[in-house]
């Protein structure tokens, strides 16, 4: 009778990142930092659209965006951090994008299309990260986008009739 074992031991959990598959440190970092410009992005488009929004269920929606996008920016800073890169400090071009549209529908419609933007960002980027903690903020941050898309074409349906 042999001792030996029948197939030599796996050591696949000692694998780094990028050889199982994952996104390496400075792929994650950099698609976050993208994310943070987006999100800064939107967090200011919301803030100064709010403030002109007449309509008062728009103005809370918008507020309640705003809320949201500000949220996303601290975790996205914070993980950016956790991972030992610094964040990016820049805005996004979807502000001035943005901006630039004057009527507060098609502004609205724009801002979704941003939202939808970074849930397509977040569906690509979820498959590469491998750490749990990270994962499931981001998770949780496309699920926030999913409803915001919701409720903000809702919202347009609403104010068109």
């Amino acid at each position: 009778m042999n001792d030996e074992p029948a197939s030599p031991v796996c050591y696949a959990s000692q694998g780094d990142d990028i050889y199982m598959g994952y996104g390496g440190r400075d792929e994650i970092a950099a698609a976050l930092n993208v994310l943070l410009e987006a999100e800064r992005a939107g967090a200011r488009v919301t803030l100064e659209s709010a403030n002109d929004a007449r309509h008062p269920p728009t103005k809370h929606l918008i507020k309640a965006v705003y809320e949201d996008e500000a949220k996303w920016c601290g975790m996205l800073s914070a993980q950016i951090k956790r991972i030992g890169v610094i964040p990016s400090t820049h805005c996004g071009a979807f502000y001035d994008k943005a901006m630039a549209i004057a009527d507060s529908h098609e502004r609205l419609a724009f801002l979704n299309r941003g939202q939808a933007w970074v849930v397509r960002k977040l569906e690509e980027l979820l498959p590469r990260v491998r750490d749990d903690i990270l994962h499931a903020a981001l998770s949780e941050m496309r699920a926030s986008h999913v409803e915001n898309i919701q409720r903000t074409e809702e919202c347009i349906a609403e104010t068109k009739t």
